[in-house]
């Protein structure tokens, strides 16, 4: 779905699976540091709404997230993950309830998939599950931002901002009051320096929520049962996983950024060494340079210096071996 925001001055497309909003406005740090400090918004109505409505839905949902939601507050947001059998990640949802109905931002294309597996859990519930992404338009405000939102617009409310569903009819309105605009490359930048993990960037077909950092913020670990919820206490108790998200700082002298799926080794081993990662998502930060996030395994040395390609690159712990 093409964002009418695209129409702005500068606008540059974001492409892949990113593609319908604007990357950037022409100055990309200009926008993160706008961001940082508070500032403006960024589109992100390319993403996925999916709504929950009917008295069984917090418990219903309950019973498929991995996330504790049976007495979620209203206003009060909350991340989780649907998994499959075997523990591994399908879809990431980010939510808040408001009193009447749960609403869900999700990755681009994924509300289609994640409605079907909704459906064909409803049995005797009293729940209908929705795909408003015609409808309605995510949009972030910045931690920081003294923005107005507009009246009856839900909020999901997090330490790193605002999330608001907004009526798709209005995004060209509330751009008009709430500007500057930042692109999504400005968004990712901030994301990527938060060490936030994010579902196909940081994900593969047998990721555990794990190996990312997402037990305790998007995993409750002493809820019931749900599927692939016997991985993840076998893990939590009795193991370690193969695998896990490091924060790297990149050699700034090099023209361009390894992209994602970038092999890493370690700089002893050089450019004919094994295989011990992959770069998931790289940015070029306003203030940090280049940097990026990238699962090793788990058993690489937290001091080791590391090759991502050819570029050099020296890691933070994420996630603990």
């Amino acid at each position: 779905m093409k964002s009418p925001l695209l129409s702005l001055p500068g606008a540059v497309p974001a492409e892949g699976v990113d593609e319908g909003v604007a990357a950037h406005y022409g100055d990309l740090f200009r926008e993160q540091r706008a961001l940082a400090e508070g500032n403006g918004f960024v589109d992100l109505s390319h993403r996925g709404v999916i709504t929950v409505t009917g008295d069984d839905r917090l418990s219903w949902l309950h019973l498929l997230l991995t996330q504790h939601v049976s007495e979620l507050p209203p206003g009060e947001a909350t991340e989780a993950l649907i998994l499959s059998a075997h523990g591994h990640i399908e879809h990431a949802l980010y939510l808040v309830d408001d009193g009447t109905t749960v609403w869900a931002h999700v990755e681009p294309g994924t509300q289609e998939a994640l409605l079907a597996y909704l459906e064909s859990m409803k049995f005797f519930y009293r729940v209908e599950a929705a795909d408003r992404t015609d409808d309605f338009a995510v949009v972030h405000l910045p931690a920081g931002s003294i923005a107005e939102v507009p009246d009856g617009v839900v909020v999901r409310e997090t330490a790193y901002g605002r999330d608001l569903f907004l009526p798709r009819a209005d995004l060209e309105s509330f751009a008009a009051s709430h500007g500057p605009a930042a692109g999504l490359l400005a968004y990712e930048a901030l994301r990527v320096e938060q060490h936030r993990p994010r579902l196909g960037f940081e994900t593969d077909h047998r990721t555990i929520p794990h190996e990312l950092g997402w037990i305790g913020t998007a995993v409750h670990l002493q809820k019931g049962c749900y599927r692939g919820q016997e991985t993840v206490a076998r893990v939590q108790n009795l193991g370690k996983p193969p695998r896990r998200l490091v924060f790297l700082h990149l050699d700034g002298s090099d023209v361009h950024l390894p992209g994602a799926g970038t092999e890493i080794r370690l700089a002893d081993d050089g450019p004919d060494g094994r295989k011990i990662g992959f770069v998931t998502t790289s940015v070029r930060h306003h203030e940090l340079g280049p940097v990026a996030l990238a699962l090793v395994k788990r058993n690489v040395p937290v001091d080791a210096r590391l090759i991502a390609g050819d570029t050099a690159a020296a890691q933070e712990v994420v996630v603990e071996p």
